[in-house]
């Protein structure tokens, strides 16, 4: 979801509980969907025109784990300086314990590589520290410190948080997305809305009709603590559902606004364990 321009992959910021009993609180669907990104809004100094694109998306669970594939495109369009176009692939695992990640991610800006990025990470326990170790585009080891959460660990962590009420949260986060420590990410969490059971198709899918909540999440970079820590990196904004599925994103980068809709959405099998 993340993940400014270099980490649009944080739309699916983004998305194990952190607790005794996760699957006991949060049930999640394994799915795939497809998004369509648009301009939302851009601000005439961004010198933005027009945006268009979209995103794949996949959330498997194997008998150890949660994987994530993702395929996104988006083409910007400046109103002096032509477009550029920006592709992602990013594939990660990452254990049903939130203690081991591992990650890949390779981005392209006009066809050549921007970014090659691959390593894994551990904890050593449940709210303890642990170790990041990357591969490309550097070898490079960084210590994570205690309370850090692996980016399923966080979005389920979100829900269950959600279902208990609260309305704001603040995690640290590491996505190896960047060749750097884990950042903040702010939540603040709206009232839970009811499915509406007469939605037009695709909305009209099962998968969407469960209760959800309106999520503002804000990234901030690793060393916020060392910044102006009122300015995050981007915001995300998203309906999440209590199954793990995310509808009516929208990404803002402060000079501009992407919106992804969903398009279409299937459920996948999970796993006989």
């Amino acid at each position: 979801m993340s993940f400014g321009a270099a980490r649009h992959v944080g739309l699916a910021a983004a998305l194990v509980v952190w607790a005794a009993s996760p699957a006991a609180a949060v049930d999640i669907s394994p799915h795939r969907a497809l998004y369509n990104l648009t301009l939302e809004m851009a601000k005439t100094s961004s010198g933005v025109a027009g945006a268009s694109g979209g995103m794949y998306y996949e959330w498997g669970e194997t008998c150890d784990g949660w994987t994530v594939q993702q395929r996104f495109r988006l083409r910007l369009v400046y109103s002096e300086e032509g477009s550029i176009d920006i592709n992602s692939t990013l594939v990660t695992w990452e254990s049903k314990d939130g203690l081991r990640y591992r990650f890949n991610e390779r981005r392209l800006r006009n066809g050549d590589v921007e970014d090659d990025i691959h390593g894994e990470a551990h904890l050593d326990g449940k709210n303890k520290g642990g170790v990041a170790e990357f591969e490309k585009p550097e070898r490079k080891t960084l210590k994570l410190a205690a309370g850090v959460l692996f980016p399923t660990a966080h979005t389920l962590f979100l829900i269950e948080r959600a279902q208990a009420g609260d309305q704001f949260v603040s995690r640290k986060v590491f996505d190896g997305a960047a060749l750097e420590n884990a950042g903040q990410i702010t939540a603040v969490i709206g009232p839970v809305l009811k499915p509406n059971p007469k939605a037009p198709k695709p909305l009209d899918n099962p998968l969407l009709q469960h209760p959800s909540w309106r999520v503002s999440l804000a990234f901030f970079p690793a060393n916020a603590d060392t910044t102006d820590a009122d300015t995050p990196d981007y915001e995300l904004s998203m309906r999440l559902l209590d199954n793990g599925v995310s509808q009516d994103m929208s990404l803002d980068y402060g000079d501009y606004v992407l919106r992804a809709k969903l398009d279409d959405i299937e459920a996948l099998p999970k796993p006989s364990c």
